[in-house]
């Protein structure tokens, strides 16, 4: 058995939350060790985000493209995958190579170690016959997997993940997606406007059930614009592949079938083999528990898709930033440098590592090691119309108990709207506590609905009175300035 090599900081799975704690500790001179079984960056760069969106841009030059006839002539479209295809090999994957990636976490002064990690006991992990003893810590950023329904027959067939449906080539004829949540409407729409025959099958009596029913409305009609069926309320039952094509049988005797099946019903973090029994943690749960510094338990903590508080960058990103500091304020009291007032910090790091920068974190003085806070977690899915929201939904604030009060304007009512003419379906939706008089949720489909998001993020995070919404100016004609009309209509 080798004997453990000490560093001072392990970090498992360098995906976009454990590259940036990796790659940042490193830098204020920790001795860093980052093990990435898969691709360095994650799901998000080869899989997810920047690809998918890079395949959202093309479908929507398209949709605009046939928005011409009525506002400005003519114009006659015809869809090429090919490109598209090219874009992603080269520009957003390298071929799905990570090779840039390692070379940026190691030009910052990490160690990286290509494989399979395993804790072995506190303190301890072991990759193949490797194994590290940590100073200060383990960070866990291991990510998810899609998590697939148990529908029988399904596991025998070649169905898609958002993986293949990422790196296909050439388009089927037709595609069946179940599953009618964010990715599965994005890619619905996406492969829909380049000519494929698509049907979406959803279990729940809506798509997009976790934001509100208007957004819900708005994306089905837009969807359905573009050619694509969707089914709602269907359960399925059974799946098989005949070698040509899929049929997907429903509880209720609705058969679909397509040359291709797209799964995209959620997503379970990789806990599998992780060996969290030998540090007391619970292997079996689908996310892990973490409190609201990220800890899992005594010197391990966890960032990104992992811990269940969502799965986007952006909040990987945030927790990285809260994982940093505490590691570090950690790391400086264990070497006998602990200093009362806190000076690690979310941007700046570990005074005398990176230097403080007395940024003042939630619920702590200035310069304190902040905490999560997850009130104001804006999300955005990328259909077209976009589909922005932050907070809660009018149906979670009264599930609370909350005196709400909701305002409504629609896109096409306002002055951008009716000038935009094709493609401004939309609306601005504000739940508001109305003792308190705040928002506390905000939802913005739109043309631009996730940019017009921005300021109503800035809204719910700040608990800006709505009297002080009220009294600002919106630049017109934009289409944030229907914020305003949703203020006048709040009832």
């Amino acid at each position: 058995m080798a004997d453990p090599e000490l560093v001072d900081v392990v970090v498992i799975g360098l995906g976009v939350g454990g590259e940036e704690v990796a790659g940042r500790l490193a830098e204020a001179g920790l001795t860093v060790v980052g093990v990435e079984r898969e691709l360095v960056g994650g799901e998000c760069p080869y899989w997810g985000c920047v690809p998918s969106k890079m395949m959202i841009r093309a479908a929507n030059a398209i949709a605009e493209a046939r928005r011409v006839d009525g506002l400005a002539g003519t114009a006659e479209v015809r869809p090429d995958w090919a490109p598209v295809a090219k874009r992603i090999r080269e520009e957003a994957t390298d071929t799905w190579d990570d090779t840039v990636a390692v070379e940026r976490f190691t030009g910052k002064g990490g160690r990286f170690v290509r494989g399979s990690a395993r804790l072995d006991g506190p303190g301890r992990v072991r990759v193949g016959e490797q194994v590290f003893q940590a100073r200060h810590g383990i960070v866990l950023g291991t990510g998810t997997r899609p998590s697939v329904p148990p529908v029988d027959g399904l596991a025998e067939t070649p169905y898609w993940t958002n993986r293949q449906a990422i790196e296909v080539e050439e388009l089927p004829e037709s595609l069946l997606v179940l599953g009618g949540g964010a990715i599965g409407l994005e890619l619905a729409q996406v492969f829909a406007r380049f000519g494929v025959r698509v049907t979406v099958v959803e279990a729940l009596d809506r798509v997009l059930a976790v934001e509100e029913p208007e957004a819900s409305e708005v994306a089905a009609a837009a969807l359905r614009a573009d050619g694509v069926e969707i089914h709602t309320g269907v359960r399925a039952e059974r799946v098989s592949h005949d070698g040509r094509g899929f049929t997907l049988r429903g509880a209720d005797g609705a058969e679909f079938t397509a040359e291709r099946l797209l799964v995209v019903t959620g997503r379970r973090a990789h806990l599998d083999g992780l060996g969290l029994d030998t540090v007391g943690v619970d292997a079996g749960r689908r996310y892990l528990a973490v409190d609201d510094r990220l800890h899992v338990t005594e010197g391990i903590w966890a960032v990104g898709d992992v811990t269940g508080e969502g799965a986007f960058t952006h909040v990987a990103m945030y927790q990285a930033g809260i994982v940093v500091a505490d590691v570090l304020d950690h790391a400086r009291r264990a070497d006998g440098g602990a200093d009362p007032s806190g000076t690690a910090s979310a941007t700046g790091g570990a005074s005398g590592a990176v230097g403080a920068s007395g940024t003042t974190g939630s619920g702590g003085s200035a310069g304190a090691v902040p905490r999560a806070d997850y009130r104001a977690l804006p999300r955005v899915t990328f259909t077209d119309p976009e589909v922005g929201a932050v907070g809660l939904t009018e149906r979670q604030a009264r599930e609370r108990g909350v005196n709400v009060q909701v305002g409504l304007a629609r896109v096409p009512s306002s002055a951008r709207g009716w000038i935009h003419k094709a493609g401004n379906e939309g609306f601005v939706k504000l739940v508001a506590d109305a003792d308190q008089g705040v928002l506390i949720g905000a939802t913005s489909v739109g043309p631009a609905g996730g940019e017009v998001l921005s300021g109503l993020v800035v809204a719910v995070h700040a608990a800006v009175p709505l009297a002080r919404l009220r009294q600002m100016i919106y630049a017109y004609p934009t289409f944030h300035r229907a914020i305003e009309d949703a203020l006048r209509n709040m009832s």
